[in-house]
Protein backbone atom coordinates (compact mmCIF):
# COMPACT_ATOMS: atom_id res chain seq x y z
CA UNK A 1 0.00 0.00 0.00
CA UNK A 2 1.28 3.47 -0.84
CA UNK A 3 1.80 5.68 2.20
CA UNK A 4 2.08 9.46 2.01
CA UNK A 5 4.58 10.64 4.60
CA UNK A 6 5.10 14.34 5.31
CA UNK A 7 8.20 15.44 7.22
CA UNK A 8 9.08 18.93 8.37
CA UNK A 9 12.84 19.28 8.51
CA UNK A 10 15.39 21.99 9.17
CA UNK A 11 16.42 23.68 5.94
CA UNK A 12 20.10 22.78 6.15
CA UNK A 13 22.64 21.15 3.83
CA UNK A 14 22.69 17.35 3.94
CA UNK A 15 19.21 16.81 5.39
CA UNK A 16 17.76 15.37 2.17
CA UNK A 17 20.75 13.05 1.88
CA UNK A 18 20.30 11.78 5.44
CA UNK A 19 16.59 11.13 4.90
CA UNK A 20 17.15 9.39 1.55
CA UNK A 21 19.98 7.32 3.06
CA UNK A 22 17.64 6.15 5.82
CA UNK A 23 15.15 4.94 3.21
CA UNK A 24 17.95 3.20 1.30
CA UNK A 25 19.38 1.50 4.40
CA UNK A 26 15.92 0.22 5.37
CA UNK A 27 15.27 -1.00 1.78
CA UNK A 28 12.30 1.28 1.09
CA UNK A 29 11.72 2.28 -2.51
CA UNK A 30 10.66 5.93 -2.74
CA UNK A 31 7.81 6.21 -5.26
CA UNK A 32 7.70 10.02 -5.09
CA UNK A 33 9.72 12.70 -3.28
CA UNK A 34 9.19 16.45 -3.21
CA UNK A 35 10.90 19.00 -1.02
CA UNK A 36 10.18 22.69 -0.70
CA UNK A 37 10.15 25.69 1.61
CA UNK A 38 7.30 26.23 4.05
CA UNK A 39 5.72 29.36 5.51
CA UNK A 40 8.22 29.07 8.37
CA UNK A 41 11.73 30.39 7.70
CA UNK A 42 14.35 27.66 8.01
CA UNK A 43 11.84 24.80 7.69
CA UNK A 44 11.37 22.62 4.61
CA UNK A 45 8.57 20.16 3.93
CA UNK A 46 9.22 16.74 2.43
CA UNK A 47 6.39 14.73 0.93
CA UNK A 48 7.45 11.13 0.44
CA UNK A 49 5.32 8.38 -1.09
CA UNK A 50 6.50 4.87 -0.30
CA UNK A 51 4.93 1.45 -0.86
CA UNK A 52 5.00 -0.58 2.34
CA UNK A 53 2.90 -2.18 5.08
CA UNK A 54 1.66 -0.28 8.13
CA UNK A 55 4.10 -1.77 10.63
CA UNK A 56 7.13 -0.99 8.47
CA UNK A 57 5.89 2.59 8.03
CA UNK A 58 5.51 3.00 11.79
CA UNK A 59 9.09 1.86 12.26
CA UNK A 60 10.27 4.12 9.44
CA UNK A 61 8.63 7.12 11.10
CA UNK A 62 10.34 6.25 14.39
CA UNK A 63 13.69 6.10 12.56
CA UNK A 64 12.99 9.45 10.89
CA UNK A 65 12.44 11.04 14.29
CA UNK A 66 15.91 9.87 15.32
CA UNK A 67 17.49 12.03 12.61
CA UNK A 68 18.80 15.28 14.08
CA UNK A 69 17.19 17.72 11.64
CA UNK A 70 13.71 16.17 11.57
CA UNK A 71 11.11 18.32 13.33
CA UNK A 72 7.80 16.54 12.67
CA UNK A 73 6.63 13.46 10.74
CA UNK A 74 3.07 12.51 9.82
CA UNK A 75 1.58 9.64 7.84
CA UNK A 76 -1.28 11.26 5.92
CA UNK A 77 -2.39 8.01 4.31
CA UNK A 78 -5.56 7.50 6.34
CA UNK A 79 -6.55 11.11 6.99
CA UNK A 80 -8.58 13.38 4.75
CA UNK A 81 -6.02 15.11 2.57
CA UNK A 82 -5.46 16.96 -0.67
CA UNK A 83 -2.73 15.63 -2.97
CA UNK A 84 -1.44 17.18 -6.17
CA UNK A 85 1.09 16.30 -8.83
CA UNK A 86 2.19 18.33 -11.85
CA UNK A 87 3.14 17.04 -15.28
CA UNK A 88 4.44 18.74 -18.39
CA UNK A 89 3.85 16.77 -21.56
CA UNK A 90 5.23 17.57 -25.00
CA UNK A 91 2.93 16.10 -27.61
CA UNK A 92 3.17 15.98 -31.38
CA UNK A 93 0.78 18.55 -32.87
CA UNK A 94 -0.17 17.99 -36.49
CA UNK A 95 -2.79 19.99 -38.38
CA UNK A 96 -5.04 16.94 -38.09
CA UNK A 97 -4.84 16.51 -34.30
CA UNK A 98 -4.46 20.10 -32.97
CA UNK A 99 -8.18 20.60 -32.40
CA UNK A 100 -8.49 17.22 -30.66
CA UNK A 101 -5.53 18.06 -28.39
CA UNK A 102 -6.99 21.46 -27.46
CA UNK A 103 -10.38 19.89 -26.67
CA UNK A 104 -8.69 17.25 -24.52
CA UNK A 105 -6.75 19.97 -22.70
CA UNK A 106 -10.04 21.76 -21.94
CA UNK A 107 -11.78 18.60 -20.72
CA UNK A 108 -8.94 17.85 -18.28
CA UNK A 109 -8.55 21.53 -17.27
CA UNK A 110 -4.93 21.50 -18.34
CA UNK A 111 -3.05 24.37 -20.01
CA UNK A 112 -1.02 24.68 -23.17
CA UNK A 113 2.15 26.52 -22.13
CA UNK A 114 4.14 26.35 -25.38
CA UNK A 115 3.18 26.04 -29.04
CA UNK A 116 5.40 25.32 -32.05
CA UNK A 117 4.61 24.23 -35.59
CA UNK A 118 5.09 20.59 -34.59
CA UNK A 119 4.30 20.33 -30.87
CA UNK A 120 2.47 21.55 -27.78
CA UNK A 121 3.77 21.53 -24.24
CA UNK A 122 0.87 20.94 -21.90
CA UNK A 123 0.83 21.51 -18.13
CA UNK A 124 -1.59 19.56 -15.96
CA UNK A 125 -2.04 19.40 -12.21
CA UNK A 126 -4.18 17.05 -10.21
CA UNK A 127 -4.17 13.75 -8.44
CA UNK A 128 -2.35 10.74 -9.86
CA UNK A 129 -5.47 9.27 -11.47
CA UNK A 130 -6.26 12.48 -13.37
CA UNK A 131 -2.73 12.77 -14.72
CA UNK A 132 -2.56 9.08 -15.65
CA UNK A 133 -5.89 9.39 -17.47
CA UNK A 134 -4.69 12.44 -19.38
CA UNK A 135 -1.46 10.69 -20.39
CA UNK A 136 -3.41 7.68 -21.68
CA UNK A 137 -5.60 9.92 -23.84
CA UNK A 138 -2.55 11.71 -25.27
CA UNK A 139 -0.42 8.59 -25.82
CA UNK A 140 -1.98 7.64 -29.20
CA UNK A 141 -1.39 11.21 -30.41
CA UNK A 142 2.37 10.93 -29.90
CA UNK A 143 3.93 11.93 -26.59
CA UNK A 144 7.41 13.24 -27.38
CA UNK A 145 8.57 13.93 -23.85
CA UNK A 146 7.11 14.02 -20.36
CA UNK A 147 8.22 15.10 -16.89
CA UNK A 148 6.34 14.82 -13.60
CA UNK A 149 6.91 16.32 -10.20
CA UNK A 150 6.45 14.31 -7.08
CA UNK A 151 3.27 14.35 -5.04
CA UNK A 152 2.62 17.15 -2.57
CA UNK A 153 0.04 16.60 0.16
CA UNK A 154 -1.71 18.48 2.97
CA UNK A 155 -4.18 17.26 5.56
CA UNK A 156 -7.60 18.85 5.19
CA UNK A 157 -8.86 21.19 7.88
CA UNK A 158 -7.63 24.29 9.62
CA UNK A 159 -4.82 22.96 11.79
CA UNK A 160 -1.28 23.12 10.39
CA UNK A 161 1.05 20.15 10.49
CA UNK A 162 3.47 21.99 12.76
CA UNK A 163 2.43 24.21 15.65
CA UNK A 164 5.19 25.25 18.06
CA UNK A 165 6.84 21.85 17.88
CA UNK A 166 3.62 19.84 18.07
CA UNK A 167 1.90 18.09 15.21
CA UNK A 168 -1.84 18.14 14.67
CA UNK A 169 -2.19 14.51 15.67
CA UNK A 170 -3.14 13.23 12.23
CA UNK A 171 -0.30 10.78 11.88
CA UNK A 172 1.78 8.26 13.75
CA UNK A 173 4.20 9.76 16.24
CA UNK A 174 7.39 8.16 17.48
CA UNK A 175 6.07 8.14 21.05
CA UNK A 176 3.20 5.89 19.94
CA UNK A 177 5.48 3.24 18.50
CA UNK A 178 6.58 0.24 20.48
CA UNK A 179 9.86 -1.16 19.15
Amino acid sequence: MNHTIVALVEDKPGVLNRVASLFRRRAFNIESLTVGHTEQPGVSRMTIVVDSDDLSIERLIAYLYKLVNVIQVEDLTRVPRVTRDLAMIKVSATPENRTHIMQTVDVFRARIVDVTNTSFIIEITGDEEKIEGFVEVLRPLGIIEMVRTGVVAMARGGAPLYVNGNGNGNGVHAAQIVS
